[in-house]
């Protein structure tokens, strides 16, 4: 019957049968699976459960939220509290409810007796009579006196489970009854040789009462009714919850003067992590906390959003930085914060995970700063969830596995290499999974490994490494510049087999970079296995896949793929997902992060998208001729994200310092020029904010410049921005005081963006792939940088033309160079013209899907200063806080 009415009624039904040998583990395994399915929104359990199940334990772990039974502690308890809330009300009870109202019985003061005191319809129902005001007593097979009991009835509801038990006799003329017993009894006139009936002898009881329900017939079809009613709730309940999104903020107490970044962040108390979660939509079993206040966030929620319009897409870039940094980042927290706690919009801030290495070197952190930063911005700058080491440890175990592979072949025959390789086990050799990617690229299409030919066998165990190509060295996540040529296999246990190479930064390792780039598990496996790590003596590309460990870096990255949520000062949702060095990479967060983000602040397909879509605001490494250019040509191309607006943040410093200001060393006491006005240099200085906006143009995307005010910022030194970035095309120059006010410091330069996402866009990229890649660098020197040339080293032409020749000449490009200038030389200040760029190496990360060139001379671990950050923290430890980080 159930089955026939929900197919009526357009709801899908679904009877889950299980043996009566399943045991307790497997049938609650089962219930917990489905509460995490959206698509589900009813679960009913069918009781009794066998003896060795728990029925308490199996009807508490149905999701409050699904019990159509009604028969969860939450709800029960709800119902029984004066004034509770049940989400949902058992079915059998509501159905008599909904007969007694609907025969227009008053019940306010009736003298009501429920016979029966099971959970499943008396005690739920005696709940439901006194919310009615009924004066209810319950009768159960203790009760003494009975029939006196059932004589002063008004109302009765019997549920004893005997059958025709309650005669005619015993009732109060008048009498309401509500037979809810289902029994069988013999009868030879009816096919099954029995007849159903219930608690109440109907032939007597019907002279004496008023109304009476009949058995079948009844109350029966009412349980059915109420419990399609409960479903068509719960379903409407789970749509609106699902876009249902609104964010709670913190309020902030501001100080004057502007205390430290730490002092800030510990003067907060933030939400605990799941609430972040579940004001902006994430459920329950989608959060993988790390604490109490940052979390992973499972892939799924990309599945299950994918029916929504994407939310408006903001990229924060900025000018040429001087070393001090500009605020990018806190402009990004500042934006987030303004949306989402002050303009009533769903916000996110995406952002990179930050190296250890500048953390405590010269640079500090990167959770922004003052009153518009993530917090807790210890664990920020820190650990976080340990993806930064899942990168150090799947980068290492292949710089690990190549050293091992070419120390195996230079001391083995070629038998006594495949032998170990593929071994026998109980007199049988296979090939593991991962050994067929190597199979099938050589052509070798066999799966036994005993019918290898000899030449076969040659080919699929020796990858024949050239030393002198490898290209994979070893990171880790500190700044120490004395790695940066090392000579490794010196031990006389590695047989002479000793060769030069170096460490690199975590963050500058291509695991990372495909990291920020995959769009999902299998993506990241299939880039990690492309990685080229070197060279064949032949001369062919050596993969990672070749070397078999694509699986194992897949296996040590699986987690690190999940992005991890934090909070901003305000409470706002905040995305912290990769950390690619933004010097000869991306240098922007994740992919995945905005995907989900995207989503997360899009709308339904009903909802009015221009009112209720939210904002994702990510940033961009550097200024925007660096980090935007490759998050365009780059990011954007592989992701086919586009985003509704262009930030770029510029400060009167550094632009003062574009207009012939004397040079900012950190650590340093700052000139008097940046402290006093002058519109005249800043006026000059001012040609490279317009070299950036026109650059931004190029890409048809709408520009804002966000003036990242200082309080020696004059309001005639505002003007003079404001007015050279609107002649140079922006939508609109606004400044903003986030830093010291938080989100309301960033409200106008906020409502600047949403009104500028409401421009028309005419994107396109900078470049085609279909030209030669010394094209694509040409472009960008040219276009971006305005160079008059580019000029090629021999060893970069010669591995272009190597690029090219083996099939990795249609790739983006990611030209490494200073961050100080627009060209290639720090010293050439403001938007230098006429210069020719010189790419004296190219390299190539053909798993991250894209060639990087080194223009002039990159380092890829930085250096600790004279005096770096760590000096300044320690651990009080009475309390465990992290001092001195900034």
């Amino acid at each position: 019957m159930k089955l026939k009415a929900a197919e009526e009624a357009s709801i899908e039904c679904e009877i889950i049968r299980f043996p009566v040998t399943t045991t307790e583990t497997e049938l609650l395994n089962k219930i917990s699976q489905l509460n995490n399915d959206f698509s589900v929104h009813g679960i009913l359990v069918q009781l009794p459960v066998p003896e060795h199940i728990s029925e308490y334990a199996v009807t508490s772990a149905v999701s409050e939220d699904k019990d159509v039974d009604g028969f969860g502690a939450n709800n029960i308890g709800e119902l029984a509290k004066r004034g509770g809330k049940p989400l949902f009300t058992p079915c059998t009870p509501k159905g008599v409810m909904v007969l007694l109202q609907e025969s227009g019985i008053n019940l306010k003061g009736k003298n009501a007796v429920v016979l029966g005191r099971s959970d499943i319809v008396g005690n739920p129902v005696s709940y439901l009579l006194r919310r009615a005001d009924a004066t209810v007593t319950v009768c159960h097979r203790e009760t003494q006196n009975l029939e006196e009991h059932l004589k002063n009835a008004d109302v009765l509801v019997s549920a004893v489970g005997k059958p025709q038990f309650v005669k005619g006799e015993w009732l109060k003329p008048g009498v309401v009854v509500i037979d809810v017993g289902t029994n069988f009894i013999p009868c030879e006139s009816k096919k099954a040789g029995r007849q159903l009936v219930g608690d109440i002898d109907f032939d007597s009881a019907s002279k004496v009462a008023s109304k009476i329900t009949p058995v079948p017939g009844g109350v029966g079809p009412m349980t059915i009714a109420m419990l399609l009613q409960n479903v068509v709730d719960a379903a409407r309940r789970s749509y609106d919850e699902q876009i249902s999104r609104s964010i709670k903020p913190l309020p902030l107490i501001l100080k004057t003067p502007v205390p430290s970044d730490i002092a800030i962040s510990r003067s907060q108390q933030p939400k605990k992590i799941n609430n972040v979660a579940a004001e902006i939509g994430i459920a329950g079993h989608e959060l993988e906390p790390y604490g109490a206040h940052k979390a992973k966030v499972s892939l799924d929620v990309l599945k299950r959003l994918g029916h929504r319009k994407n939310g408006r897409f903001v990229v924060v870039t900025g000018i040429t930085p001087t070393p001090l940094g500009e605020g990018k980042s806190t402009t990004t927290m500042g934006i987030a914060q303004a949306l989402g706690a002050h303009l009533n919009r769903v916000a996110f801030a995406n952002v990179r995970q930050p190296s250890q290495g500048p953390t405590f070197g010269i640079k500090g952190g990167a959770a922004g700063g003052g009153y518009s930063q993530v917090i807790p911005m210890d664990e920020f700058n820190l650990h976080l969830t340990g993806d930064i080491h899942a990168i150090t440890a799947a980068n290492n175990l292949l710089a690990a596995a190549i050293e091992t592979r070419m120390f195996h072949e230079n001391t083995q025959s070629d038998a006594a290499l495949y032998k170990r390789l593929v071994p026998s086990k109980k007199g049988k050799r296979q090939f593991t999974p991962i050994m067929f990617r190597r199979l099938k690229k050589l052509g070798i299409n066999q799966e036994n490994p005993d019918k290898l030919t000899t030449d076969e066998i040659r080919k699929f165990a020796r990858l024949d490494i050239e030393p002198s190509t490898i290209t994979w060295r070893r990171v880790l996540d500190v700044n120490d510049r004395h790695l940066r040529g090392v000579t490794v296999g010196t031990a006389a246990t590695e047989k002479g087999q000793s060769r030069e190479t170096g460490f690199d930064i975590s963050v500058a390792s291509e695991c990372m970079a495909i990291l920020a780039l995959s769009s999902d598990l299998n993506d990241m496996r299939e880039r990690l296995g492309r990685m080229v790590i070197g060279f064949s003596r032949q001369g062919d590309p050596v993969t990672c896949d070749d070397i078999g460990a694509g699986g194992a870096l897949t296996a040590l990255m699986k987690d690190a793929i999940k992005p991890n949520l934090m909070q901003t000062m305000e409470g706002t949702p905040v995305f912290v997902h990769a950390g690619p060095f933004a010097n000869i990479s991306i240098g922007a967060s994740s992919v995945l992060a905005d995907k989900i983000a995207l989503k997360l602040a899009g709308t339904e397909l009903d909802e009015n998208h221009n009112e209720k879509a939210g904002f994702v605001i990510t940033e961009a490494g550097f200024d925007f001729t660096m980090g935007g250019e490759r998050f365009f040509n780059i990011k954007c191309r592989s992701s086919g994200l586009v985003p509704d607006v262009v930030v770029i943040v510029a400060t009167v410093r550094a632009l003062k310092v574009h207009g012939g200001g004397p040079p900012i060393v950190p650590g340093a006491a700052l000139n008097k020029v940046y402290a006093q006005e002058n519109v005249e240099i800043l006026r000059t200085g001012c040609v490279n904010l317009r070299k950036h906006i026109s650059n931004a143009k190029i890409y048809g995307v709408p520009v804002v410049v966000a003036i990242n005010k200082f309080e020696t910022d004059t309001d005639a030194e505002i003007q003079v921005i404001r007015e050279e970035s609107i002649a140079a095309g922006a939508e609109d120059a606004i400044p903003a005081n986030h830093w010291a006010e938080g989100g309301k410091g960033a409200i106008e330069l906020s409502k600047g963006i949403i009104a500028a996402c409401e421009k028309e866009k005419d994107f396109k990229l900078l470049y085609s792939l279909d030209g030669s890649v010394q094209s694509r660098i040409e472009a960008i020197g040219q276009k971006m940088y305005g160079a008059a040339s580019v000029e090629f080293s021999e060893i970069a032409q010669k591995k272009v033309d190597m690029y090219t020749s083996q099939g990795f000449g249609n790739l983006p490009i990611c030209i490494a160079k200073t961050q100080y200038s627009l060209s290639h030389d720090p010293d050439l200040k403001g938007a230098p013209t006429g210069f020719t760029v010189p790419i004296r190496d190219v390299r190539l990360a053909a798993g991250a899907g894209y060639l990087y060139a080194l223009a002039a001379d990159i380092q890829t671990i930085p250096g600790l200063p004279t005096a770096p950050g760590y000096l300044n923290v320690d651990v009080d430890t009475e309390t465990g806080e992290i001092d001195g980080l900034f």
